[in-house]
């Protein structure tokens, strides 16, 4: 498509002397603005991809897909209902289990927190949260001799396995002298950790036969949590499991469940693509500048090269080259530089965070306790192709405008 000697021009406009050193100043801004608008946008898609996986992953892999109870939230004779639910097809289990609200006390700290009663089996079922135990084991958990409690709970307030802990249930036991709250001490079997702060340090699992005497469910539960084999297939597994359990009992999901999270986190990224994008439009229209600046200056030498036999269409390819060139080296270099430092976010972030003493991500604000990034390649490749297209646009005009220049009005005013 270029000859070697329109190579050749290119290469040797793009080549600064010292008369043409503004004009280098502002190509070289156009190269710096495309690599960091082209880097900042891979930067930003990974880090939001990462965030969205990361909490999609803990918040399916604690909760359920998909939540079947009643008006009352009191289902009797559940193994029966557990059954057919297990039966329909895409269902791959159906965990009964209790849920309540209560205040949790220890060593002098008191706090909110949400205790869930389920068996040990199902428990371990749970990958994210059999494999998440950093303290303890299972054993009294087993043996209804003991609650687990997350790793920011049991920091927060000094606990350890062998320590024991006051729940306190806001529905409390009637007496003479009006209702008192109820309470009672349980020993900590075990610690958990899923690095999500809100379930680490909010969430407390016991045992089904204890949570069925403390929250008063006499064989009985809350409702049945159920996962699926495919989440995105909700609407047509809750079609089929209403079928089988029959009327009277109701159902919600988690993509209603977590609608209005997920829908600002996606609002979010969209905007955040819009806005990084003008970085590399502005880069665009410094090729622009730079360009009819180069081909005001290299006028002479245009109308030379007319003279000397070239053509409309080389000097057009002559100066879309040295346009493009910027561009592209700008895309290859923010590419090479987003990729890497998404691939290593946070190594960077400890680095920092270590150098600065600062806490450059709150687990409490962003939820997770590591920065996540999760590079998609047809993200990256819209992204790159973006800006070759931006940047090979904004090389058009000028070079346009070098190929219609006349010669001979060029040299007589010389």
């Amino acid at each position: 498509m270029f000859t070697a000697f329109e190579r050749f021009v290119a290469l040797r406009y793009l080549r600064s002397r010292r008369q043409e050193g503004f004009i280098s100043v502002i190509a070289w801004f156009s190269f710096a603005g495309i690599m960091l608008g082209v880097a900042t946008l891979i930067i930003v898609m990974a880090v939001m991809n990462g965030f969205r996986q990361e909490l999609l992953s803990r918040i399916l892999g604690v909760n359920g897909h998909l939540n079947v109870t009643n008006n009352t939230r009191t289902v009797a004779d559940f193994d029966p209902l557990v059954a057919k639910i297990t039966a329909v097809p895409g269902v791959v289990s159906a965990i009964p289990m209790i849920e309540g609200q209560v205040m949790a006390t220890a060593r002098g700290v008191a706090s909110g927190a949400l205790v869930r009663g389920l068996r040990e089996a199902d428990f371990r079922r749970r990958a994210i949260l059999a494999d998440g135990i950093v303290a303890g084991s299972l054993d009294e958990f087993a043996a209804d001799k003991g609650i687990i409690i997350g790793a920011r709970m049991a920091d927060r307030m000094g606990l350890a396995p062998g320590d024991s802990i006051t729940l306190i249930s806001p529905n409390g036991n009637p007496s003479a002298f009006g209702t008192l709250p109820r309470m009672k001490a349980y020993p900590i079997a075990a610690v958990f950790k899923v690095g999500m702060s809100e379930y680490d340090d909010t969430f407390i699992y016991m045992p089904l036969s204890q949570a069925q005497i403390f929250f008063r469910k006499k064989d009985a539960v809350s409702g049945i949590e159920i996962m699926l084999l495919n989440p995105d297939a909700v609407f047509s597994a809750a079609t089929a499991i209403g079928d089988a359990i029959g009327p009277g009992y109701r159902m919600y999901d988690w993509q209603r469940a977590n609608a209005s999270f997920f829908t600002a986190l996606q609002v979010e990224r969209n905007v955040m693509f819009l806005i990084l994008t003008l970085i590399i439009i502005v880069a665009a229209f410094n090729v622009i500048s730079s360009q009819i600046m180069l081909v005001n200056d290299k006028g002479k030498g245009i109308a030379i090269l007319r003279t000397m036999g070239a053509s409309r269409g080389m000097i057009l390819r002559i100066f879309f080259m040295t346009g493009a060139s910027v561009g592209l080296m700008g895309t290859i270099a923010g590419s090479i530089l987003g990729i890497s430092f998404a691939l290593n976010i946070e190594a960077i972030r400890q680095s920092i965070q270590s150098l600065t003493g600062a806490d450059l991500f709150n687990a409490e604000i962003y939820f997770l306790s590591r920065l996540p990034a999760d590079l998609d390649p047809n993200e990256v490749a819209t992204v790159v192709v973006m800006a070759l297209v931006l940047s090979f646009l904004a090389s058009v005009f000028p070079a346009r405008r070098a190929a219609r220049l006349d010669p001979v009005e060029v040299l007589r005013y010389e």
